[in-house]
């Protein structure tokens, strides 16, 4: 019986294709269409939200190469997780694993899937519970705040419903998942394109809008504020750029294969992203985009007429359910990589016979997530896993100095471009952005602007991953 387990292991079986696609498909979810108004309102310039968009995406690409180094060197199935272990030890590694369970990525499935769920109500109206009903039930995090789980229970029903049915694709097989991930890869950029046809052949469209700054104050908090909470919002829309690590062992020549994925699949991204922030640019200008509520229905509204609000529900549905499915394909690789060295339920390694997936990693992923999506709305659980996720992006991007002292004569099929500056650079911002987002969330909530302190409610999920792994530590399974 013993021997029969053994035969049962994860299947390289994704292509330098497959595995680009699942790249885009999981950075490329709500972020381009519901956060460009708002950095607008943040900046007030149409210079300054294409420089920031462009930034973002230099920084974020200079983290994706750096990865890559690490990623081409190490290849196993739990990407960041074993890649952690090797620079730091297996107790920062644990942290790391245990915050990606906790908030990270089962957050990022949670509010990206809400957001589909939200852009579903254009077609069809969820249930609500009445107001008093919704505020009935609370619980209270002592300096931490308020979670109202019943708040918006029809939409989060939805979106429970759609992580588990997404689970399910996952659970029948890696190469169905990644299939399904290249089709809505395929389906969200063939819609993003068709925006940007739309917006660009406008008649009442002006390059003017390129240079032309707002005429009324509409940023209130300062030109760097404003520049640091524009470029995070960047941030979470470039965000989702190392899944694709995470499912390293199932990667054929995962060596070459998954660097050429990040290097391409970032380029394409960026591209991406500054061809809309243009197209949107080119029919509204600054001023009417920090006013908006959706700057993408807007553009559609103007540009493509009657049926724009469809469209827009459509091209967002597409993008996030390609986003969640993505990401909870690479995810559960994680927690598998995990039990496999007996710090976790053992349970958990278990790979499904037929399947060969890590089905009990699924579940409890699932199972997670769904208790996640109950407790906040879209912003809540965006800005709660974007902080926790950036200090470990900086603690990855160190590890590349450490691994050239610590493992100086291994073969590396990559090296980062522009050692050692690319790496510092981003670094820096990682730093930056992270001691930032904590003393403007504690001073939002003390000012009454925020119900919850989201940095310090996922620094809270983190802090429990301590004592377990000196639980499993010590039983030693």
């Amino acid at each position: 019986m013993n021997e029969n387990k053994k035969k049962i292991s994860l299947i390289q079986s994704l292509g330098l294709w497959t595995t680009t696609a699942i790249v885009i498909g999981a950075v490329i979810g709500s972020g381009i269409f519901k956060k460009p108004a708002l950095m607008a309102s943040q900046l007030g310039s149409p210079e300054l939200l294409f420089l920031i968009w462009l930034i973002a995406g230099i920084i974020t690409l200079f983290g994706a190469l750096t990865n890559a180094e690490i990623a081409s060197m190490i290849t196993e199935t739990g990407g960041q997780y074993v890649f952690f272990e090797k620079i730091y030890g297996s107790f920062v590694a644990y942290l790391y694993g245990w915050a990606i369970l906790a908030v990270i990525q089962t957050g990022s499935i949670a509010s990206i899937t809400y957001v589909f769920s939200e852009y579903f109500e254009y077609f069809i109206t969820m249930p609500k519970l009445p107001p008093q009903v919704e505020q009935s039930f609370v619980i209270k995090i002592p300096y931490i705040g308020s979670i109202f789980p019943l708040s918006n229970i029809g939409v989060k029903s939805l979106t429970i419903f759609i992580i588990w049915l997404l689970t399910g694709i996952n659970y029948l097989g890696v190469r169905l998942g990644g299939k399904v991930s290249a089709f809505f890869t395929v389906m969200k950029i063939s819609a993003i394109l068709c925006l940007l046809v739309f917006a660009f052949t406008y008649s009442g469209g002006s390059t003017e809008n390129f240079i032309k700054d707002s005429s009324i104050e509409i940023n209130d908090i300062g030109i760097f504020t404003g520049i640091i909470m524009a470029l995070s919002g960047a941030f979470w829309a470039y965000d989702g750029w190392n899944n694709i690590t995470y499912i390293a062992g199932e990667v054929k020549s995962p060596q070459k294969n998954i660097p050429k994925a990040l290097f391409y699949g970032m380029l394409v991204i960026i591209t991406i992203y500054l061809l809309i922030n243009l197209a949107y640019l080119y029919v509204l200008p600054i001023e009417q985009m920090a006013q908006s509520n959706l700057v993408a229905a807007d553009v559609a509204s103007v540009s493509m007429g009657a049926y724009a609000g469809a469209f827009v529900a459509l091209a967002v549905m597409i993008s996030t359910i390609g986003t969640s499915n993505g990401t909870i394909m690479a995810s559960a690789r994680v927690y598998y990589a995990m039990a496999e060295r007996k710090l976790f339920h053992l349970p958990i390694a278990k790979v499904h016979p037929r399947f060969r997936t890590p089905s009990n990693a699924l579940i409890m992923q699932a199972t997670w997530t769904s208790m996640l999506v109950l407790s906040g709305k879209f912003d809540d659980l965006t800005d709660m896993l974007i902080f926790v996720s950036w200090i470990f992006y900086a603690l990855g991007a160190i590890g590349v100095y450490i691994l050239r002292l610590k493992m100086k004569d291994h073969p590396r099929p990559y090296k980062v471009i522009g050692y050692p500056f690319t790496p510092a650079i981003f670094i820096v911002f990682a730093i930056v952005y992270v001691i930032f987002t904590l003393i403007t969330d504690i001073q939002n909530y003390s000012q009454g602007k925020t119900e919850i302190v989201n940095s310090l409610f996922g620094i809270l999920l983190i802090l429990p991953g301590i004592p377990l792994y000196f639980y499993y530590k010590w039983k030693k399974f």
